[in-house]
């Protein structure tokens, strides 16, 4: 056995593997040995069949698996060892020589390998970056105050229409004349919601209508030929309600309103643990520091961003062989042709640079992702989603089982590792650059983001 690296130039090299018939006669030798043990064959008993047979039959077959084995065993044995630094998977060379496992004794395996490049950067305080601190206004506290308030909110009867209110009445159809059509559409004790049309003109028919008010509009034009609204209201077949483009009357029989409920201590209770606060002050100075807390990630992710562009500005541009990655690239995405792979090999290579730039990062700092970081990871994750349907203050044992769920799913956990990666490395990284904090607005905040994708749609 005989391994041995020649780099082409920095960024690549050719990988060769000996591999002589001492380093895999032993094997094969005693796997030929114990399949005639279990080979049937007519006329011979089991484990009585002729050795030469057996080795005839079955000797090229074994020693392909027997030399694939050794090969990869050997070949990522020698990367690790060497700590090669190597992207995608080795390619055999394609002006590799034709490899014949039934005359061939000793083989010979050339592969090409793509290695990372080195950058040269560094990071101190005297690199100034800013850091957004988003604002929580009164309006944000205000509606997730309201919306804690809806849990213990009722629907009341009232007397005349207000946008969003629900309506309770008869639904008729009416002939080209405005008449009701004899054995046309009725449906009785139909809701209907005109804050929800989509059509304008159709809503104001119910501006401030009463109970007992018939009021006539077209719900073909009022829904703009949504199937799914039409066929609900009038209780037909989605296909069929193409058929109803005309008008019907609606005789109003009940309004309702829903009234959020008060800010009682029970709610207080439910959000934030029983006594945690105890009055609406209280009450709205939590709300206000949990929003607070909920917008961390984001903050710290957008710090990571300009952490990324301060090093791509440093590193400049990266050399990398880009042949060869394109056919690793190839090679890994069957169902991409190789105009794809031109098309978006640049965008491919900036988040293959980021990436190796984390991992040397987080190899420098010593940054470690436990299994309880990556659960604590799911549990933010599990609130914040939860926090998006008015649903704080959950007991630590029903946040773990939509964590214990999610952590089921190996796309998701993979997502978590990163990100519990990324939350680690910014701890880290404000500490090493100077930190221009910046109070925005959640508006600009997104802004900065829009911003980003026009300049990379433009490119």
């Amino acid at each position: 056995m005989n391994i041995s690296l020649e780099n082409v130039d920095k960024v690549s090299a050719v990988l060769t593997v000996k591999i002589e018939k001492a380093d895999y006669a032993d094997s094969v030798a005693k796997q030929l040995k114990d399949m005639r043990k279990k080979v049937q064959m007519p006329g011979f008993r089991v484990g009585k069949v002729p050795a030469g047979m057996v080795k005839k039959m079955y000797y090229t077959g074994v020693l392909t698996d027997e030399i694939n084995k050794i090969l990869g065993e050997k070949m990522y044995g020698y990367i690790r060892e060497n700590e090669l630094s190597v992207l995608g998977e080795p390619l055999p060379c394609e002006t590799h020589d034709d490899i014949n496992f039934e005359k061939q004794e000793d083989f010979e395996f050339k592969f090409e390998l793509a290695l990372a490049p080195e950058f040269e950067y560094s990071i101190s305080k005297r690199n100034t970056l800013p850091y957004y601190n988003i604002e929580v206004t009164d309006e944000m506290v205000d509606q997730q105050v309201a919306s804690y308030t809806q849990r213990n909110g009722e629907y009341v009867k009232v007397d005349s229409y207000e946008d969003r209110d629900m309506l309770k009445g008869l639904i008729a159809q009416l002939d080209a004349e405005g008449n009701t059509m004899e054995n046309g559409i009725q449906v009785e004790e139909a809701v209907l919601m005109p804050g929800y049309m989509k059509n304008e003109d159709q809503k104001a028919l119910f501006n401030d209508c009463k109970v007992n008010d018939v009021i006539t509009f077209n719900p073909n034009t009022a829904y703009e030929g949504a199937e799914a609204e039409i066929a609900s209201l009038l209780k037909v077949d989605k296909a069929d309600t193409a058929l109803y483009t005309g008008d019907f009357t609606y005789q109003i029989s009940e309004i309702t309103r829903f009234k959020a409920g008060d800010l009682t201590q029970e709610v207080f209770d439910q959000v934030y643990g029983e006594g945690v606060v105890k009055t609406e002050e209280e009450f709205r100075a939590k709300t206000r520091e949990t929003l607070k807390a909920q917008f961390g990630p984001d903050q710290d992710y957008r710090f990571l961003l300009d952490v990324r562009e301060l090093i791509e500005n440093k590193i400049g541009d990266v050399q990398y062989p880009d042949a060869l990655l394109k056919r690793i690239m190839k090679n890994s995405s069957k169902d991409k042709t190789a105009e794809d792979i031109d098309n978006e090999y640049a965008a491919s290579i900036k988040e293959l640079t980021w990436h190796l730039v984390k991992e040397e990062l987080t190899k420098k700092y010593e940054i470690k992702v436990e299994e309880e970081d990556v659960r604590n990871m799911a549990r933010q994750a599990t609130r914040a989603q939860l926090a998006q349907y008015g649903m704080m203050g959950l007991p630590d044992n029903m946040v773990d089982q939509y964590a214990s769920q999610m952590l089921k799913d190996k796309a998701q956990v993979d997502g978590l590792v990163n990100r519990a990666v990324e939350t680690k490395l910014s701890t880290v990284l404000k500490d090493k650059v100077k930190l221009e904090e910046k109070s925005i607005s959640m508006e600009d905040f997104n802004k900065l983001f829009q911003t980003e994708e026009q300049a990379d749609t433009e490119k």
